[in-house]
């Protein structure tokens, strides 16, 4: 393999062809179901497969017996499968996502987030970063293989339309499609981080999720404030109290012991050697407010806090009026919107009924307390790397970001991983991606960083090429 052309073929295809489709992709709004309850009306998620697919066929159209499919189960979100021949009797199976997170308020001025912006080696707009790039990383890495006449084993390419909203409709995909996927033996997904843009990142675990909505009611409409305070207890304060239940106040720490998990000791010296290699940039990539410092000063115990340990968030409210609106009323209702994230080895739907089952007793003065489960997730813990991948990631990142490579746990999901990890239990996982230092996917102002795509479609050509011998390559540069 010659790894100068293999460069320059995935840096030209690129430059010449995903960056101007990636903007496209960036103006089309499809957001993902949850987000988007008329998705199927609204057609921008077709508009989306239509885009994708029509790029990726006219990619594989001189390559015989590779097909593409779109297929779209009853009542379900479309989805991409893409089947390319091999050599052997493996599988590489290759993951993306097309669907996307909300607006979000906040981007900055010339930004926004179905306007494609290019400003140096970053391109803004939602769903660039996260995860429209997966598609065209893993047919371009093919494509470069192929290009040089690399043999590989059989790759299958799926990129599903709702992975924002917990992947619930994939596992009917993967039961549909499972003889014609198969038992893959390598699994790659580029819907991950980077702990920075220099050297590559695999991902060693993904923290598990409980979400849903945590509402108490005390009265039937608003009273006076002045009339019913110190009488009627406020929703708001009962809300306060049974949040208490989950999570310490003053540290933010999670209380119950049930939603804790014994960290491998393998994770947390892989977190200090993390903390070594980004020093402050653990947290000083977040767009702090001037004088705000993090939770500790340990910095291995803020990765461990990151990818190991159950944090509360509290990402929306509902019966709280603007303050512009707000009047001396004793409202009668507060509701919050809750995500509580889990250990990777925490078994979610248990997690999930444990954390209603807590939140609903005994209700503070007999209100009204219920607490809506909307979805549970389990997270992911990766199989010990075997002796071929660890030294083919490792001489990957050497070769094409001149760094070692870098092992951190991430604090998202990506519950495909956890399904994945079920299903094909035999398989190694090459899970990696683009979201770096400030690239703030679900955020305003997410970005790709351009290097960083190129140089990770290169290295998943490599480790694709070196799974078929599970040996070294013979490399030319």
């Amino acid at each position: 393999m010659d790894r100068t052309l293999l460069s320059q073929s995935i840096t030209q295809l690129w430059d010449a062809e995903i960056v101007p489709q990636l903007m496209d992709y960036i103006r089309i709004p499809n957001r993902s179901p949850m987000f988007d309850k008329d998705w199927k009306a609204h057609g921008y998620m077709d508009q989306a497969v239509a885009q994708l697919a029509g790029w990726a066929r006219g990619k594989l159209a001189a390559w015989p017996g590779a097909s593409l499919e779109v297929i779209e189960l009853e009542g379900r979100t479309p989805l991409i499968y893409i089947d390319v021949p091999g050599v052997g009797e493996e599988t590489v199976l290759l993951y993306g996502h097309l669907d996307k997170q909300p607006e979000m308020t906040g981007w900055s001025d010339g930004l926004g987030p179905w306007t494609p912006v290019l400003r140096d080696d970053k391109l803004y707009g939602r769903g660039g970063a996260d995860d429209g790039y997966a598609i065209f990383g893993s047919l371009a890495a093919l494509l470069a293989l192929h290009e040089q006449g690399i043999p590989h084993a059989r790759c299958v390419i799926l990129i599903e339309a709702c992975e924002e909203s917990g992947s619930y409709d994939l596992p009917f995909y993967v039961d549909h499609l499972a003889d014609r996927i198969g038992s893959p033996s390598l699994v790659v997904c580029l819907d991950s981080g980077c702990g920075n843009y220099d050297q590559l990142w695999l991902t060693t675990s993904l923290r598990g999720m409980v979400g849903g909505s945590l509402q108490v009611e005390v009265l039937h409409e608003g009273v006076h404030s002045g009339d019913a305070s110190g009488i009627i207890p406020s929703s708001f304060r009962i809300i306060r109290e049974l949040l208490s239940r989950l999570e310490d106040a003053s540290t933010g720490r999670i209380v119950p012991e049930v939603l804790q998990v014994e960290i491998p000791e393998q994770r947390r010296q892989q977190a200090h050697r993390v903390a070594e290699v980004l020093g402050t940039e653990v947290y000083d990539k977040f767009p702090r407010v001037e004088g705000l410092t993090p939770v500790t000063e340990d910095l291995a115990e803020l990765v461990l806090n990151r990818t190991w340990r159950p944090q509360l968030a509290v990402t929306g409210a509902d019966g709280l009026p603007p303050l512009s609106l707000a009047g001396n009323v004793l409202r009668p209702v507060t509701a919050v919107k809750l995500s509580l994230r889990l250990p990777p080895t925490l078994d979610a739907a248990q997690a999930g009924r444990w954390v209603k089952a807590e939140l609903e007793r005994d209700p503070p003065y007999g209100a009204k307390v219920s607490f809506q489960l909307e979805k549970d997730g389990s997270g992911w813990h990766a199989p010990a790397l075997s002796p071929w991948l660890e030294t083919a990631v490792d001489e990957a990142s050497q070769a094409y970001f001149n760094a070692p490579a870098m092992y951190q746990g991430e604090g998202g999901s990506i519950p495909f991983m956890g399904m994945l990890g079920e299903k094909f239990p035999r398989a190694q996982f090459l899970i990696t991606g683009v979201l770096g230092p400030h690239s703030n996917a679900h955020g305003p102002n997410e970005f790709l960083h351009i290097p960083t795509g190129k140089k990770l479609t290169m290295a998943v050509a490599e480790v694709v090429a070196r799974h078929l011998r599970q040996g070294p390559l013979d490399v030319a540069r």
